[in-house]
């Protein structure tokens, strides 16, 4: 692990360590108030690994935003740290300003359009939206899709939240001047899809561990008929069965960061490593709860924090069928022969 990745793991977990307690945490889901956590963490340089020192951030590797996704998911920090770290960096890889503060990502293709330099359409379930200054956009123009900066005080902003009460906003814009230009040669057209999911499969990757470590704590103080219930061998398989899927998750959601680090292609990791975490936030959360029984979902415990954000985040960027049926349709594509190759590469 490199010097940058030690002091980025040392300083994320031991900022949410600290600041993300069951108080904090309890007063988001009542009004939206971080406790002044966001400040914090911008205050610690933590928002921006992937940028360059030139636009005020530390050019880092996509491990070093890993370790951050990953931390904010198992601390279930209320903050928009992946959608920032995204939007930073598809900002400068563009070539377009780097936007400060909170910041966002709206996959427009199927319903922004741009027509003169100026944005139009709706965007539904943007999250974090009412919170940050600006979103990177992709959207359809008449010669293709562009990228473009919104600045999102000139748009519509209707309130709306996931289960785990992030803000998921719809964004509505009509004839907004933005800032555009095409894609990269090495950008698909559905980056913001791409990249969001492999944010989102990190941070499910921090939460299944969350979980599991609570399920396992669990087990071993709770007595019945005089003995931990940790000790029947019923909880012992299906924490086991947790153990599991938390493992693989953390395996094959960390593989497309290190692939891009290498230069080496990360879409088909990037489909595996969102179904495979996706199907395992489902799994997880429902040992975790049967485990603690009705109090995981009272706010007397810290359970529900967790899961609530797995429902959440498996469906986003991509629920698990989405992603599965990508990976199906890719290895039809690529014929028998690529088949084992793909599987075991």
């Amino acid at each position: 692990m490199s010097e940058l990745r030690n002091i980025l793991t040392d300083s994320v977990n031991g900022l949410f360590g600290d600041r993300v307690t069951k108080e904090l945490l309890t007063q988001f889901d009542a009004d939206g108030n971080d406790g002044g956590l966001w400040d914090e963490v911008e205050a610690q340089g933590l928002t921006r690994p992937l940028v360059s020192e030139e636009n005020g951030g530390v050019g880092g590797e996509w491990r070093d935003a890993h370790v951050l996704l990953y931390a904010s998911g198992y601390h279930c920090a209320p903050v928009p740290m992946g959608e920032t770290i995204l939007a930073t960096w598809l900002a400068e890889k563009a070539g377009l300003p780097v936007p400060d503060g909170v910041s966002t990502v709206i996959d427009g293709r199927d319903t922004l359009k741009l027509a003169g330099g100026k944005l139009s359409g709706a965007a539904g379930r943007v999250p974090w939206a009412r919170k940050a200054g600006h979103a990177i956009f992709v959207a359809e123009d008449e010669g293709g899709p562009k990228i473009g900066l919104l600045d999102l005080s000139q748009a519509k902003i209707g309130e709306g939240e996931n289960v785990a009460k992030e803000p998921r906003d719809d964004v509505t814009v009509d004839g907004v001047p933005v800032e555009t230009v095409p894609l990269p040669n090495d950008m698909p057209a559905d980056g913001v899809l791409l990249y969001g999911a492999m944010i989102r499969a990190a941070q499910l990757a921090g939460a299944l561990e969350k979980v599991l470590q609570q399920a396992v704590q669990y087990a071993n103080e709770r007595t019945q008929f005089g003995r931990p219930i940790g000790k029947f061998q019923a909880i012992q398989q299906e924490l086991a069965k947790t153990a599991g899927e938390a493992a693989a998750s953390g395996v094959i959601a960390e593989a497309p960061f290190a692939a891009l680090d290498e230069g080496r292609p990360a879409e088909f990791l990037i489909a595996a490593a969102k179904a495979r975490a996706s199907e395992a936030a489902g799994i997880a959360a429902s040992v975790g709860h049967q485990t603690h029984g009705a109090i995981g979902f009272t706010y007397e415990h810290s359970l529900h924090f967790a899961t609530r954000r797995l429902w959440s985040w498996r469906s986003e960027f991509g629920g698990q069928r989405f992603w599965w049926r990508r990976l199906g349709e890719r290895s039809v594509g690529r014929g028998p022969d690529m088949f084992w190759p793909d599987i075991t590469g």
